[in-house]
């Protein structure tokens, strides 16, 4: 075993240092790790033992634990409709839709049909939150749609269990009453959680903390997230439910940061052995059997999901998020495994087809990573912001100088606006996206509809008479787009931009910025304080 152990982490080094070299993520590198170990040991059935598989899951539980540190209570609150609504219909349609052609089409019984839909229905929560929190998206508006999502899938996955415990054992239990107990335990578990985490949780940290021992509080934080996870479990709920509200519940606390640091090593190392366990179960032997179901299958079942999401969020938001919602979340995820080998054992699916459904699982998931690290770019060049012919009402005066051009009005921006009039400057906005082109008419602010890389567009709010032009974009290459436009007029002596990451920074050279601000957050403040020349 120890044997196994050191060429695991020694294979692992060595092919991501040779993805990395190709820009891939650590994701595919652990993946292909588990595949290389599962043919040269013969470990293919070692991922079914039940403590290798538990170990495994706490990648995604800590993994869980960390986002929830983003999101306090309040922050959840405002995600309702997220969770309850888009999350409930999504799981709801996709099961329909899959329950439909299984049992008319391809000819499963109904019990069947119903848990491959069910199961087929949820997305990888360890893939795309694990990218999401590196490159920050989990911040922004498409990055809230999935998180919501993602909730409501994860609380799901307990009624499935259930609904497959039912049909194993033929039980008479009515859905009415299964709904009922699942309803009521969720309430208990909520309340227990929230109760110690409002009232006993810092008074805890604090008094830990006075002993000054990095290992008591490293211990402190290990038992918190365990002891949620543990007690979610033993409700019945997953594991990663309990550790995401303790992490909320640790975010109202001044401790949060600490703890998230702590953290973090023992989340990035149970992580890999996750994403390893997931490599162990592709088999070439059955891709090479089955290789025309699966090419079949394959684009078909994301074609569905990516149909359903993108429609559900599509409803009250652009195209462009709900571009981005659905592409992040059209692969089967790490659950969907656990539900359909459960299911297998139980004697509800063949064998043959819970292989080929398991392969094709795992391919899935092995292209997210890919699709998630371009998501900005796929969608800058396949989806144009939502356009049409705006009568705009903000007139600007040819003499007018001394303000400040906001460009964009989305959340950046309206912080922006707001530190704007608390410092009682002027200023004008431009924004593209209807949407927020709206809000900000029925705020009656200065706004004017317009794409902010046109020449024609930023001539008419005056940008060579501004004192600054603030750009409030969070997408990269737009970004770089506009910049490369401004230049033209004002070689962006006066520009301000906020990019996420140190590259973005990079990226931008020769374009004569001097006021660039790097950072993970919104940093409205910041940005407004670098129009301090407006000033002189």
């Amino acid at each position: 075993m120890l044997g196994i152990i050191v060429a695991t982490l020694f294979i692992a080094i060595i092919v991501n240092l040779i993805l990395k070299r190709f820009h891939l993520p650590t994701i595919i590198g652990y993946i292909v790790t588990g595949t290389i170990i599962a043919y040269t040991f013969g470990l293919h059935n070692a991922v079914h033992n039940h403590e290798l598989k538990e170990i495994a899951e706490f990648g995604v539980v800590f993994l869980m634990f960390t986002i929830g540190l983003e999101f306090s209570v309040e922050h959840l609150n405002k995600m309702r409709k997220e969770v309850f609504f888009t999350g409930s219909l999504q799981i709801i349609v996709t099961t329909v839709f899959v329950v439909l052609i299984c049992q008319f089409i391809i000819g499963f019984d109904f019990k069947t049909s119903l848990i491959i839909g069910a199961a087929l229905s949820l997305s990888s929560t360890a893939i795309v939150l694990k990218v999401y929190n590196e490159n920050k998206d989990i911040k922004k508006p498409h990055g809230r749609r999935v998180l919501g999502i993602l909730i409501m899938q994860d609380i799901a996955v307990i009624p499935i269990l259930l609904m497959i415990s039912i049909f194993a054992s033929d039980s008479d239990q009515s859905p009415l009453m299964l709904i009922l107990q699942t309803t009521g335990l969720a309430i208990v578990l909520l309340a227990i959680l929230y109760f110690a985490g409002k009232y006993l949780l810092e008074p805890f940290f604090e008094h830990v903390s006075r002993s000054k021992s990095e290992e008591l509080f490293v211990a402190t934080v290990l038992f918190i997230a365990i002891g949620a996870s543990y007690m979610a479990h033993y409700f019945g709920f997953s594991y990663s439910l309990g550790a995401f509200v303790a992490g909320m519940m640790i975010s109202e606390t001044k401790f949060k940061h600490q703890v998230e640091s702590d953290l973090t090593p023992f989340r990035n190392l149970l992580l890999g052995v996750f994403f390893i366990t997931v490599g162990m179960q592709i088999d070439f032997t059955i891709i090479a059997n089955h290789i025309f179901t699966i090419l079949i299958l394959l684009p078909v079942l994301l074609g569905i999901k990516y149909v359903i999401i993108y429609s559900l969020v599509r409803i009250d938001d652009t195209k462009r998020v709900a571009f981005k919602t659905a592409l992040s979340l059209v692969q089967i995820g790490e659950f969907s495994l656990a539900i359909i080998e459960l299911a297998r054992s139980g004697d509800m699916i063949d064998p043959t087809y819970s292989q080929i459904l398991i392969v094709t699982i795992v391919i899935s998931m092995i292209l997210t990573p890919l699709v998630l690290k371009n998501l900005s770019k796929i969608a800058a060049q396949l989806v144009p912001e939502d356009t049409m012919m705006v009568c705009n009402t903000t007139y600007v005066d040819k003499d007018k100088k001394g303000h400040v051009v906001v460009l964009g009005y989305g959340h950046l921006g309206q912080e922006i606006v707001k530190k704007l009039k608390i410092n009682h400057q002027d200023y004008l906005i431009i924004e593209h996206n209807m949407k927020y082109y709206e809000l900000g008419v029925s705020q009656n602010e200065p706004i004017l509809f317009g794409n902010a890389a046109s020449k024609h567009i930023l001539n008419a709010v005056n940008i060579t008479n501004s004192c600054a032009v603030i750009v409030a974009i969070e997408n990269p290459d737009k970004l770089h787009l506009i910049c490369e436009v401004i230049d033209d007029l004002t070689h962006n002596t006066k520009t301000v931009v906020k990019v996420t990451r140190p590259h973005e920074k990079e990226d931008l050279k020769g374009l004569h910025l001097e006021h660039v601000i790097v950072a993970d957050d919104v940093v409205a403040e910041a940005l407004v304080e670098e129009t301090k020349f407006c000033n002189i």
